[in-house]
């Protein structure tokens, strides 16, 4: 069984930096310009694959009713829609 490790993205920027010899602070800027593109690209309805890591698309959640617990009141939630994340088969089955 694999273990899962968290890794937050100032230790992926701490990573990269060691191993292309390269400054932290511009790795992190990069990170963030990754993030900044593919949540726009996501957010206008383009899907974003990366090969060996996995695709980034945007899920619709369907539109539904709920109750205050407290009032009774009943409400309605129209249609969202939420980033969703699809890991590629490498990504999951990389040993390390």
């Amino acid at each position: 069984m694999n273990k899962i490790v968290n890794f937050n993205k100032s230790d992926l920027a701490f990573s990269i930096s060691k191993k292309l010899d390269m400054p932290e602070s511009i790795v992190l800027l990069c990170i963030e310009n990754l993030i900044s593109d593919i949540t726009i690209n996501v957010a206008l309805g383009k899907n974003i694959e990366i090969r060996g890591f996995g695709v980034f698309s945007k899920k619709y959640i369907r539109p539904r009713r709920f109750m205050n617990p407290k009032t009774k009141e009943i409400g309605y939630l129209g249609e969202t829609a939420s980033m969703h994340f699809k890991s590629s088969k490498k990504l999951l089955n990389s040993d390390g």
